[in-house]
């Protein structure tokens, strides 16, 4: 066993592989992205990456963004790219471009990075993109959300699988000490670049890092992970309860088996439909703890009160609970042109439609119901309750109602309208909480 004293030992290739094949499945031949910004953390991953690869005949990207923060950015990606260069690792340097924020500028930084690496990914048709945050990094995560307080999920630190629109977040290395990468880089005879704003004060994480040398942070990690276990747990009942006792449908809405939820656990309970408001209410933030417990009271005839949250309506159908997007707070119609594709209402994914002429989107609502009865119209076989009609996504033109797609409803028989799916920012249930 090492002592504080020994030296800390390389990652080798077989370990790392081993952590990939316990976190994820990959296709053959896999194409892979790395977030490499030449410190020891990102770089010893991306070498170990493209090792990992090339074993498996596939490859990688290393993908480095310049902020174009520091004037000597673009001296050190230039340095980073001949580094990679010589090992023949192909390297791309996505820009941040335009003007600056003044305040939160590290807050500003990720997001414009995970953006660029995000989009990337979407063009690359790349499905991973593998990040270097390692023991400290998680640690770190952990001491800032104690600090706000943050429920036993927040404590749980960083997922070691995180999902994008276009691809997941990898983060195999979230339990491996730093000084161990640090020495890959040793043992490789490779050079790395220090960031001076991770020694900055003026950052929450520079002043934290001030503590590691106590040994306060790898004392930390055990309780991170089974607070991380603890999480998954939690979140397979919950996603074990949504299968069990929810049916989305492709127009916007869900059937919800009030039985089935109230019959769960409390905990898991207020989980999942937490979960299934925050996905088909389009909302920004999942609904407040206190507004879910008091609608599972008013759903099980316990509590008076409206039967509206977060953006949802609850409408009681055949025993069943109709669980539709709530016209109030829904977004204003939008026009919809030649060649647009847009995301409405955070609910639908639009386009790009052919044909001239602009349509406009919007829901059916109580005049749209009423405009499609006065017209010669014979729903599907597979008819849906008609509760639902007013809150079906539908198109208009100058001459009126175009079509309702999710009733089969065109005006005219070879109308050419825009794709439509029903694709909410909010997932109902992606990738669970994830410990290496």
């Amino acid at each position: 066993m090492l002592s504080s004293a020994d030296p800390a030992p390389p990652l080798g290739l077989a370990e790392f592989a081993a952590r990939l094949d316990r976190l994820a499945a990959f296709e053959t031949a896999p194409l892979v992205a790395v977030a490499v910004s030449g410190g020891p953390d990102s770089l010893a991953l991306t070498i170990l990456a493209d090792r990992w690869a090339r074993q498996r005949g596939g490859e990688i990207r290393a993908l480095s963004v310049d902020h174009r923060l520091r004037p000597e950015s673009a001296a050190e990606l230039s340095r980073l790219a001949g580094w990679l260069r010589g090992r023949a690792i192909p390297h791309e340097i996505l820009v941040w471009e335009g003007e600056k924020p003044r305040t939160h500028i590290q807050d500003m930084a990720r997001t414009a990075r995970y953006r660029l690496l995000g989009e990337w990914c979407r063009e690359a048709g790349c499905l991973h993109l593998l990040t270097g945050h390692h023991r400290g990094d998680q640690v770190e995560t952990y001491l800032l959300r104690r600090a706000a307080r943050s429920g036993s999920d927040g404590l749980a630190g960083m997922s070691a699988i995180r999902e994008l629109d276009f691809c997941r977040i990898l983060r195999p290395l979230l339990d491996v000490a730093k000084a161990r990468l640090v020495a890959t880089l040793a043992a490789e005879r490779q050079h790395f670049i220090s960031d001076p704003s991770n020694r900055d004060p003026a950052f929450a994480r520079a002043r934290l890092r001030e503590h590691a040398a106590a040994g306060a942070f790898d004392a930390m990690a055990g309780d991170i992970r089974r607070l991380g276990r603890e999480r998954t747990r939690r979140e397979h009942a919950r996603d074990a309860l949504l299968a069990s006792a929810v049916s989305v449908h492709p127009a916007g809405f869900a059937v919800l088996d009030r039985t089935t939820l109230l019959s769960a656990p409390p905990d898991v309970g207020e989980r999942a439909l937490s979960a299934l408001v925050f996905a088909l209410g389009g909302s920004r933030y999942p609904p407040r703890r206190r507004a879910v417990i008091h609608m599972l009271r008013v759903l099980a005839g316990e509590a008076k009160g409206g039967y509206t949250l977060g953006g949802c309506q609850f409408v009681a159908w055949r025993y069943r609970i109709l669980v539709l997007r709530e016209l109030a707070t829904a977004d204003a119609p939008v026009p919809v042109g030649p060649g647009d594709a847009i995301l409405w209402d955070r609910r639908f994914a639009v386009g790009p439609r052919a044909g001239a002429g602009v349509l406009t989107l919007g829901y059916l609502g109580g005049d749209g119901v009423r405009e499609l009865h006065r017209r010669p119209f014979q729903a599907r076989h597979t008819a849906l309750p008609a509760l639902v009609n007013p809150i079906l996504p539908a198109f208009w033109d100058e001459k009126g109602l175009a079509a309702v797609p999710s009733l089969g409803y065109r005006r005219e028989a070879g109308f050419l309208l825009p794709s439509l799916c029903f694709r909410p920012v909010n997932s109902l249930s992606d990738a669970s909480f994830a410990v290496v």
